[in-house]
C-alpha cells in the first residue's frame, strides 16, 4: 500500500467534515486576487499547514485539473476534499469554498458599480495587480520545485526531460500561442516516451 494512499485513509478517519468545512470556508472568504491567489492559499493550507497532501501530490493533482475542462479551482477543491474525506469531503469542501466567495463577489460587484470611478478605488486596483503577479511567481516556484526534486531522484535524464517540458510548455504558449490542451497532451506524450525509453535502457543494462 502506497504512502499517499495510507495518508488519505488516515485523513478520512481523523478529519471531521466540520473541520474540513471550516478550513474551506475560510479559504473562500479570503479568495481575493483571482485564481492564482486563491490557488496559492489552497496550497498553503493543504500542503504546508494541514499536510493533507504532499507538495508533489498537490502539483500532480493540479496538473490533472488543468487538463480537465471547466473551472480548475473547483475541480481542485473536489479532488482535495475527496482525498481527505471521500465524496462527503468533496461536497463539503466545494460548498465551503463557494458559500463565502459567491456572497462576497455579489456584494463587491454591487459596490464596485457605484464606486469604480473613484480615484482611491482605481489606485487600489492598480496595487492588486502586481501583488497577484508576485503570488503567481511564488506559487510557480513552489509547485515546480517538488516535481524537479522527484525527477532528480529518478535519474538525470528524467530531470532534463522535466526541465525541457517546463521550458518548452511556457515557450509554446507565450511565443507560438498554441492551444493549452495541445501543450498539455504533448507534454504527456513526451514524458511517457521518456519513461518508456528509460525503462528499455534499464532492462538492457540488466541483460
Amino acid at each position: 500500500m502506497s504512502d499517499s494512499f495510507t495518508r488519505s485513509v488516515e485523513s478520512a478517519r481523523t478529519i471531521s467534515l466540520w473541520r474540513l468545512f471550516w478550513v474551506w470556508i475560510l479559504l473562500g472568504a479570503q479568495s481575493f486576487g483571482g485564481g492564482t491567489a486563491t490557488l496559492f492559499m489552497i496550497r498553503r493550507a493543504v500542503v504546508d499547514r494541514h499536510r493533507w497532501l504532499s507538495a508533489e501530490e498537490f502539483t500532480r493533482d493540479w496538473a490533472i485539473c488543468q487538463a480537465a475542462p471547466g473551472i480548475n479551482l473547483l475541480c481542485m477543491t473536489i479532488l482535495v476534499g475527496r482525498r481527505v474525506a471521500g465524496m462527503a469531503g468533496a461536497l463539503t469542501a466545494l460548498f465551503g469554498l463557494m458559500l463565502p466567495s459567491v456572497a462576497i463577489t455579489i456584494a463587491m460587484t454591487a459596490l464596485y458599480a457605484d464606486l469604480r470611478n473613484q480615484p482611491v478605488i482605481q489606485a487600489a486596483l492598480r496595487g492588486v495587480v502586481p501583488a497577484t503577479v508576485g503570488l503567481g511567481l511564488l506559487l510557480t516556484v513552489n509547485m515546480v520545485r517538488p516535481l524537479l526534486k522527484a525527477s532528480q531522484r529518478e535519474s538525470s535524464r528524467s530531470l532534463i526531460t522535466s526541465l525541457l517540458i517546463v521550458t518548452g510548455s511556457a515557450l509554446a504558449v507565450v511565443i507560438w500561442q498554441l492551444p493549452v490542451i495541445l501543450v498539455l497532451c504533448s507534454a504527456g506524450i513526451v514524458s511517457g516516451l521518456s519513461l518508456w525509453g528509460e525503462t528499455l535502457r534499464r532492462r538492457g543494462d540488466r541483460l
